[in-house]
């Protein structure tokens, strides 16, 4: 089964709605069908030999009718007409009621199909592993988005388009075979040929579909990209190197789109030449049959009407199969983020057990990884005990794996080999949700959302009290800012809370953390990017809110380093050593370099940005 039929069946699980709908496209091919039927004796009482009268129709036809109903209908031609237009209205107007109320219940469980889809889709995603979403998040943003547009396109041809217009179709070519079979059967010569075309083409518009939706993945990436950082490029003003990076890959997308093209342009005047063929060839054939008084132009007319209902019907199909072969490649796109397993797969397929709360040691056990598609490992064979409720700070150069190595805690990311081992047991082994409770992490950039205040304090906590968050804020010396807030904790922040300083953002970060009552601190480059009160505060708050749990801190400032209990010393993913700040001064040249440039330039004295127990630099220290 193709990837769209296999969406398309959870469209079944709305059975009563596209059942209902289903009846309403027969009813109103119904009606449809009786007025077609009629045409044939209206024809013959205006063109024919003789004009017969509605009783004397009701009484040949080959279904017997109550004598009752027979005597109440008119025994006059031109009554009999007036009769009959206004019983065809009256079909019309259930057929219209009918055809509404299919297109309404249709469309209903397509929309509905779909928003379910794309929450599937957004749901998974949130679950996929960290390389495969940070790497092409606009990617998966364009399938939830367009794709699943282009899907709700593919099951309105079906539901509502395609059924309506086979279901009249089909009924108009029922009604040809009634008037006259042979006229009808001659018709049908056209099914191979159109059937052939339509299988041609669809395969072609199906390929350049799925070129046209990865082109336009990689356009939405590029405009996505140049907003965002639209601040530095208005600095720089790089707008013109901008515009054209995005007309590139916007020229990228036309092409594939226009491979399309011919393919499109081609069905619809194919059919209309086979049509005209087939139309040529049965005026031909009548044109015999009347002559040789097997035919009578009332029926030779009514057959011909309801020939041309149903080819006008059934030629939209070609455009629905060319819906459907769209829809099909957005399917295939979908299918492949649907079939990446998620990073809590096999906790849900084996139902690991929960991870009781840290209270021993945190160990990296000979831990390595390799990003997919990079030359050299990040971690190269990293060996480290963490003793619960210690502080340990990581310092090395850029690139030395600092963060990638803090990163395997929560599991973020997953070591190609070794293992990270919690109070004896290795994390992969054990329920995800319950290692990530017990951490928290506050990183350089802050991620806030559009909603209020509280609700990113509360962020993965919707049912925490305000009080909770309220506690939590003053903690974290968030408590005062927001209150001078309009709305204080119920104010709306923008998207990425652009309204706060950057250290106000930070601090709602630290609340965030905070509310969760983490065993695991992890700081990374926490303060490195905000003024020096806001550094003092954050210092402050973390300093109190640091012990008694296990704080890994990743920072520049030397402060912070001579303030933690254990210093590592990181470079080219491995620990070059390990020790105290006297010790590694006299003994590492690595962590020398970094005292009298990195992180000597932030400065020695004052609290530490993490501000964990800092204490006093040596004489030594300051020196360096």
């Amino acid at each position: 089964m193709s990837p769209f039929w296999s969406y398309a069946r959870r469209m079944l699980r709305r059975r009563r709605s596209l059942a209902l709908a289903g009846v309403m496209a027969v009813v109103s091919a119904s009606g449809l069908g009786a007025g077609l039927l009629s045409l044939p004796p209206i024809l013959n009482n205006v063109i024919g030999d003789r004009q017969a009268t509605l009783r004397e129709l009701a009484g040949d036809s080959p279904v017997p009718l109550p004598p009752a109903l027979v005597r109440a209908l008119p025994d006059e031609p031109f009554a009999s007409v007036v009769w009959i237009i206004v019983g065809l209205f009256a079909l019309s107007l259930l057929g219209a009621t009918a055809n509404f109320l299919h297109q309404y219940l249709s469309l209903t469980v397509a929309a509905s199909t779909v928003a379910d889809l794309r929450r599937a889709v957004f749901r998974h995603a949130l679950r996929l592993p960290l390389l495969r979403v940070a790497g092409s998040a606009s990617d998966l943003v364009s399938r939830m988005l367009t794709d699943t547009e282009i899907i709700l396109a593919g099951f309105v041809a079906i539901t509502s388009k395609a059924a309506a217009q086979i279901a009249r179709g089909a009924v108009a070519l029922v009604v040809a075979f009634l008037i006259d079979w042979r006229l009808a059967l001659a018709s049908l010569i056209a099914a191979p040929v159109l059937f052939t075309v339509i299988r041609k083409l669809g395969k072609r518009i199906r390929r350049a579909y799925r070129g046209a939706m990865e082109s336009k993945a990689s356009l939405m990436g590029v405009a996505s990209e140049s907003l965002t950082g639209i601040r530095v490029i208005k600095v720089y003003h790089a707008e013109r190197a901008a515009l054209g990076r995005f007309t590139r890959h916007n020229r990228r997308a036309l092409k594939q789109e226009l491979r399309a093209r011919t393919a499109r342009a081609l069905s619809s005047p194919v059919v209309e030449l086979v049509s005209i063929v087939v139309v040529g060839a049965i005026v031909i054939v009548s044109t015999r049959f009347i002559l040789e008084g097997h035919l009578s132009p009332g029926q030779f007319m009514g057959a011909l009407v309801s020939l041309g209902v149903a080819g006008a019907q059934l030629k939209p199909l070609t455009r629905i199969v060319q819906e459907l072969q769209a829809a099909d490649s957005a399917a295939a796109r979908l299918d492949e983020v649907l079939g990446s397993e998620a990073d809590d797969a096999r906790r849900a397929r084996d139902r690991l057990p929960a991870l009781p709360r840290h209270a021993e040691s945190l160990r990296f056990d000979g831990v390595r990884l390799r990003y997919p598609g990079a030359t050299h490992e990040a971690l190269a064979g990293v060996d480290l005990e963490i003793p619960f409720g210690s502080t340990t700070a990581f310092v090395g150069p850029n690139g030395s794996g600092k963060t990638t190595l803090l990163s395997l805690v929560p599991r973020l990311f997953e070591p190609t080999a070794g293992a990270v081992v919690l109070d004896g047991r290795d994390v992969a082994g054990g329920d995800l949700r319950s290692l990530r409770r017990q951490i928290g992490v506050v990183t350089q950039d802050v991620v806030l959302f559009s909603g209020t205040v509280h609700e990113n304090i509360a962020l993965g906590r919707p049912g925490v009290s305000r009080e909770a968050v309220v506690a939590a804020a003053k903690k974290a010396r968030a408590h005062e800012f927001i209150e001078r807030l309009a709305d204080g904790y119920d104010a709306v922040l923008g998207e990425g809370g652009v309204s706060l300083s950057g250290g106000q953002r930070q601090r709602v970060s630290i609340a965030r953390a905070i509310l969760r009552d983490p065993a695991i601190l992890i700081l990374d480059e926490a303060t490195s990017m905000i003024d020096v009160e806001s550094e003092r505060r954050i210092g402050e708050a973390l300093e109190e809110f640091g012990r008694g749990r296990t704080c890994l801190i990743v920072a520049h400032r030397l402060a912070t380093v001579i303030g933690a209990d254990r210093i590592v010393v990181m470079d080219a993913g491995r620990v070059v050593d390990a020790g105290a700040h006297e010790e590694l001064l006299g003994r590492c040249e690595l962590y020398r370099r970094l005292a009298s440039t990195q992180l000597a330039s932030a400065g020695a004295e004052g609290e530490g940005a993490a501000g964990v127990r800092t204490r006093p630099a040596s004489g030594e220290a300051a020196r360096a």
